[in-house]
């Protein structure tokens, strides 16, 4: 079995996205929804397999057949579907590769990933534990994938349970920002604008990564 590879974090990443998010989002043209970087390359100072994930929404499941055949067309090898409603296909390079997933906008899967990653970026202790983990199962897994991935997901599970924590918080939070707006006393415009500013930023957060 070929070793598992996790390196340290390279400011290149980004990039490589941005590269290939163009490429996609041009062959893609009105069937892109969103095109996220996902995974570990897509938090900063993260160790992670040299591998750039990304996650493609379709604008709707009709286009999915359309999408798929848009994407191979592209010089990317197509996997299938593999599990969760989400199609995969990778594409190699030298020292490093992508991985795309593409899947519908109602996607739990996708949404999840997107919670794990921002939960990650926003609590750099829970990063650093989490590339902790991922170099001892590297080392301990002697190439086995399915080991590796499996050692992981107790980290992941647990990291998901305390990002929809700090979600549910959030929007508990932002309804009672909203519950003093329903009516500003007198003519308190400076309120209502900044209700509708606070609106704004938290579903830019939420859905617009």
């Amino acid at each position: 079995m070929r070793a598992i590879k996790v390196v340290d974090y390279d400011p290149s990443w980004p990039r490589l996205f941005a590269e290939i998010r163009g490429e996609v989002a041009a062959s893609l043209g009105s069937l892109a929804l969103s095109i996220d970087h996902i995974g570990s390359t897509s938090v900063p100072g993260l160790a992670a397999k040299p591998k750039i994930d990304l996650d493609v929404v379709a604008i709707s499941d009709d286009v999915l057949p359309m999408a798929i055949d848009a994407i191979s067309a592209a010089d990317f090898v197509f996997h299938g579907d593999r599990g969760e409603k989400r199609w995969a296909f990778t594409r190699d390079h030298d020292g490093y590769g992508f991985r795309l997933y593409l899947c519908g906008p109602a996607n739990h899967a996708h949404r999840e990933r997107l919670l794990f990653r921002d939960y990650l970026r926003d609590h750099p202790g829970r990063a650093t534990a989490y590339a902790g983990l991922k170099r001892r199962l590297a080392m301990e897994a002697h190439g086995d994938s399915d080991f590796y991935t499996g050692g992981k997901t107790e980290f992941v599970n647990e990291t998901l349970r305390l990002a929809k924590l700090a979600w549910d918080r959030s929007a508990a939070a932002l309804l009672r920002l909203r519950s003093v707006a329903i009516a500003p006393p007198g003519n308190d415009l400076a309120l209502a604008d900044m209700i509708g500013r606070a609106d704004q930023a938290f579903l830019f957060h939420a859905f617009d990564q």
